[in-house]
């Protein structure tokens, strides 16, 4: 395909501070953040785009087309690229656009888990851990290519927002990964709802996210949900927004009832807040 030198993008570094009427998702180019970049004309043929090899979502937004970066906890800081494929008059044309991603540090989180198995587990659940984390990799990383995504969440169920996402968390004494998720404290049984269209890719029971579901909506856009007591879906059933996915528990590794939501963009976690509008 021939080089072409597309626009260069500098995506501005809005953390939270979005006005009440923008839509999500927001702009937070940030380690676990979002990247929101210009690729072409509204006007043009959508082009596709990716990062680290991986496809991303690419819709309409505010007169041009724009892609959406998740970015890893993990990113660095400074000029990240993405590639950029496009189709015009003189036919397929490949180029890059820029974005910046900016430093932001998380705090940490010290909790207690009574079920000690849950953080330093037995060598008989190794197996179980590898394998699930294996398919959990998979199904984050999905890519159902929609020429529509409804990337404007709402809140899965109704609750305060414990945990929030990015903490860096120390159970038992012990460091552990970041929390990839956000935490709504609910009582065991409350409904949990669809924050937008898709599709259930998985319902199944995990060791450490106890009873979860996985719901694709479409271009590398995945949700889970984890520690449901009950499970009312099954995989590929087609989901409405708000329609409900089960109640609410404490299945897993969890200190008590609560919901574990996480969002995944282009395999990556991303901040679950972010999909929200900014009027919360």
């Amino acid at each position: 395909m021939r080089q072409h030198n597309l626009v260069r993008v500098l995506a501005a570094a809005l953390w939270c501070v979005a006005s009440p009427s923008q839509a999500a998702p927001r702009a937070a180019p940030i380690p676990g953040g979002v990247a929101i970049v210009r690729l072409a004309s509204a006007g043009d043929a959508p082009p596709q785009a990716f990062y680290d090899g991986h496809p991303l979502l690419v819709e309409r937004r505010t007169g041009n087309w724009q892609a959406l970066v998740g970015l890893p906890l993990s990113a660095q800081t400074g000029e990240h690229n993405i590639k950029v494929v496009s189709v015009g008059a003189g036919g397929v044309q490949e180029g890059t656009a820029t974005f910046q991603v900016a430093p932001h540090s998380y705090p940490t989180q010290r909790l207690t888990i009574k079920d000690a198995s849950k953080v330093t587990p037995p060598p008989e659940a190794l197996a179980r851990i590898e394998q699930e984390a294996r398919k959990m990799a998979d199904l984050r990383s999905r890519f159902r290519d929609l020429p529509d995504v409804d990337s404007d969440f709402a809140l899965p169920a109704k609750g305060r927002l414990s945990s929030r996402f990015g903490l860096r968390r120390v159970l038992n004494g012990q460091p552990r990964n970041p929390h990839a998720g956000l935490d709504l404290a609910i009582p065991a049984g409350t409904p949990v709802g669809a924050p937008a269209a898709g599709v259930v890719l998985d319902a199944s029971d995990y060791y450490y996210c106890g009873q979860a579901v996985f719901v694709d909506h479409g271009q590398g856009l995945i949700s889970l949900y984890c520690h449901l007591q009950q499970i009312d879906v099954s995989a590929g059933q087609a989901l409405r927004r708000g329609e409900r996915i089960g109640l609410s528990g404490a299945s897993g590794r969890a200190t008590g009832p609560h919901l574990h939501w996480s969002v995944y963009l282009n395999g990556n976690p991303v901040n679950p807040e972010l999909m929200l509008p900014a009027a919360r």
